[in-house]
């Protein structure tokens, strides 16, 4: 009797993890997929040349417009995030088990880790690819040097906060406030190089 419990237990957790682990990727296609169909039907385009029409579209707009381009790989680059730290994370059980996280590049137990210098990178393209999109939404018409460092940490470290609660509310992953320091530090690195960039081009 304590076998079958165990078994029905398990296929339980494993189906219920199978289902759980794509909700997310699954909603965020669902919801980009109907905005497709809303504007598709509001231009009147038939089933049996959606694919082609869609195609068109988004290719023409990709040639024709620099802001386009931006835009998308902003959302590109920002939905890899998403991918990387919320969406497509197996369930946690312990998401608060290492809340200080991991400073250095090894681990409690003397082994190599790289996750710290990855937590960095991962929001340095970010930040350059935020500012080349909304650049005078977020930094006004002129640059100045302390308002581009004080956006990039607002911005990214708001970003990353809202990340980490999440993996704590849906157990997909742990908080850590190494990671938090490591994105926001990143995030300001990339706003420094947005602005050197930036006075280059100018």
């Amino acid at each position: 009797m304590e076998i079958i419990q165990q078994v029905i237990n398990s296929i339980i957790r494993s189906v219920l993890t199978a289902l759980y682990e794509p909700f997310w990727a699954a909603l965020l296609l669902a919801l980009v997929g109907m905005f497709v169909f809303l504007y598709a039907k509001e231009h009147h385009w038939r089933i049996n040349n959606f694919l082609p029409q869609m195609a068109h579209v988004w290719c023409q707009g990709f040639r024709s417009s620099s802001i386009f381009r931006r835009i998308f790989l902003l959302v590109f680059y920002t939905t890899m995030i998403l991918f990387r730290t919320v969406l497509n994370r197996q369930i946690w059980f312990d998401p608060l088990g290492k809340v200080m996280g991991g400073w250095g590049l090894y681990d409690a137990d003397g082994n190599l880790t790289t996750e710290s210098i990855e937590n960095f990178m991962l929001f340095v393209p970010f930040t350059v690819l935020l500012f080349g999109v909304f650049r005078e939404q977020i930094l006004g018409e002129e640059l100045h040097l302390k308002d581009v460092i004080w956006k990039s940490i607002k911005i990214v470290g708001i970003f990353s906060l809202i990340i980490e609660f999440v993996q704590v509310l849906f157990h997909l992953g742990t908080f850590q406030v190494s990671d938090l320091c490591y994105n926001t530090f990143g995030g300001m690195c990339g706003g420094l190089i947005y602005f050197c960039l930036y006075k280059l081009k100018k």
